[in-house]
Parts: C-alpha cells; sequence; structure tokens
C-alpha cells in the first residue's frame, strides 16, 4: 500500500458550469468530497496539483490527505473528468473513507517469476488478456498492485483470477474462473509470413481506395466546370 498523498482545497459556496468556468481561469477546479453520512462538500483545488497526481496513475487507488481550509479529510478519488481535448482533470469526485470503509478497486496485475517460465525461455509470450484485477478491500489497505506467478508455466497454459494471491482481507469482484493471461507460443515462419502477405495486401487495398477517391474528386470537379 502507497503511503497518502496530500492536496489543499478551498470550501466554495456556490456551484454551476459558470462557477466552473470561473475557477478554471483561475487555474483551479471544481471539485466535490462525499459520503460517510456527511452532507456533500463542494471545493475548489489548484489545477496542477490535481493534474500531477492523476497522471502518477495512483489516484484511483491511493488514499489523499484532504486538507480543506483547516480541516482534514481522508478521501479517495472515485470519478475524475478529463477535458476532451487537452485530456487536463476538469472535476473531481472524492469518497470520505474511514476504517470500516470497504470498496471495490481496480488495481494493476504484476507478472512475476518470468526467469521459472518454461514457455517463455523457449521465446513464449504472455498474452495479457486483463491489466488490472477489481477487488472488494478495506479503502485504508488498497494494494499498489496483485502478483501473478508464471513459474511452470507452459506453451499454451492459462492463467485465472484463482491463481491471484490476494492481499489479506480482499475478496475478488469477478469470477474466479476468468482469464487474466495466456502463454503463446512462439511464430512459426509460416505465420509470419501470413501475417506480412495480410499487411501488404491491407496497404495495397488502402492505396487502391485512395486512387479511386481520387479519381472520383477530380470527376465530380470536371461536371461542375461543365
Amino acid at each position: 500500500m502507497a503511503n497518502n498523498y496530500a492536496l489543499k482545497a478551498k470550501k466554495r459556496e456556490r456551484a454551476g458550469k459558470g462557477v466552473a468556468r470561473s475557477l478554471r481561469r483561475e487555474g483551479c477546479i471544481p471539485a466535490v468530497i462525499y459520503g460517510d453520512k456527511k452532507d456533500p462538500l463542494n471545493i475548489s483545488i489548484d489545477s496542477n496539483d490535481v493534474n500531477v497526481e492523476y497522471y502518477k496513475g495512483r489516484m484511483f487507488t491511493t488514499l489523499c490527505d484532504l486538507n480543506v481550509d483547516k480541516d482534514k479529510h481522508i478521501v479517495l478519488a472515485r470519478d475524475v473528468q478529463l477535458h476532451p481535448v487537452t485530456d487536463r482533470v476538469e472535476h473531481v469526485d472524492f469518497l470520505r473513507v474511514n476504517k470500516k470503509t470497504k470498496l471495490a478497486v481496480k488495481v494493476p496485475v504484476s507478472f512475476i517469476d518470468e526467469d521459472k517460465c518454461p514457455s517463455l525461455s523457449q521465446k513464449g509470450t504472455v498474452n495479457v488478456v486483463r491489466h488490472t484485477v477489481e477487488l472488494m478491500c478495506s479503502a485504508i489497505n488498497i494494494p499498489d498492485h496483485v502478483e501473478v506467478s508464471l513459474e511452470d508455466k507452459e506453451h499454451g497454459d492459462a492463467i485465472h483470477l484463482s491463481d491471484i494471491v490476494l492481499p489479506e482481507g480482499a475478496e475478488l469482484v469477478n469470477d474466479a474462473s476468468l482469464a487474466v493471461a495466456t502463454l503463446l507460443p512462439p511464430k512459426t515462419a509460416e505465420e509470419i509470413e501470413s501475417e506480412e502477405e495480410a499487411e501488404a495486401g491491407g496497404a495495397e487495398e488502402d492505396g487502391i481506395e485512395e486512387d479511386e477517391s481520387e479519381e472520383a474528386n477530380s470527376e465530380e470537379e470536371s461536371t461542375k466546370e461543365e
């Protein structure tokens, strides 16, 4: 479990699109704190501070010590809205948490024991089906990641959610029989050649379509001129 990160915020009395636009012009973003059987609290946070934490990739799995004026709140980001063009954070929903709070979170899957995997030693590859796994766990004990061992895995073997070593107190949200990854054998020379031919054929078709499109445009322009 990672250490908490910290953010500073200020209370805001008003809400709405006009207020949000005004805050963003001032270098801040609107946010809200909710949950724990308390009234929602509208706040504003420095935009750069939030974006730095968001792009570290840990906001949804790491608790935040959120200081609002003189009050401290232990929260977890549950929803982040991004600008459709710039991908900068425009709004955050924070959930208040305590020792009794349990919630579903998605955490990354990490593969270990690659040096003990016969498939990989024979130039096989790991075809990852799920890069994250959803767990039900305590809000104050969210793991940074979960580990899956590749030891003794051969070509064609599948790794399931049931193979994951779960942290104490955590439970799987999804069916344990679902696949996380499969071990694939190296491609044969025939398969590589077939893929290359397919790619070359696709490129030729794209070129033909572009030529036909250009010809159609030329004919259309000629008709207009007449």
